[in-house]
C-alpha cells in the first residue's frame, strides 16, 4: 500500500494535535497567515505550523499520523 503525504494541515489537524476548539483552529491558521503574508484562499505547511509554534516538524507529524497510538 502506498501512503500519500500531506503537506498542507487543516483545522482538524489542529484540533487533535492541540486537543483545543475548531474556533480555536481557524484563528491560528489565520495568524499564521498573517504572520507569513499569506493571502486568504493560501494554505498553510506542516513547516509553517511547526516553525511559528517552535515545535518540531518530526513531532507534529509523528503525532497526527503515527497509526501506533
Amino acid at each position: 500500500m502506498v501512503l500519500k503525504r500531506r503537506y498542507v494541515i487543516y483545522a482538524q489537524d489542529i484540533m487533535v494535535f492541540t486537543g483545543r476548539s475548531r474556533s480555536y483552529a481557524y484563528s491560528i491558521l489565520s495568524r499564521i497567515k498573517l504572520f507569513y503574508g499569506k493571502e486568504q484562499h493560501q494554505l498553510i505547511t506542516f513547516e509553517e505550523y511547526a516553525d511559528f509554534h517552535g515545535i518540531p516538524v518530526g513531532d507534529l507529524i509523528k503525532t497526527l499520523f503515527d497509526t501506533n497510538t
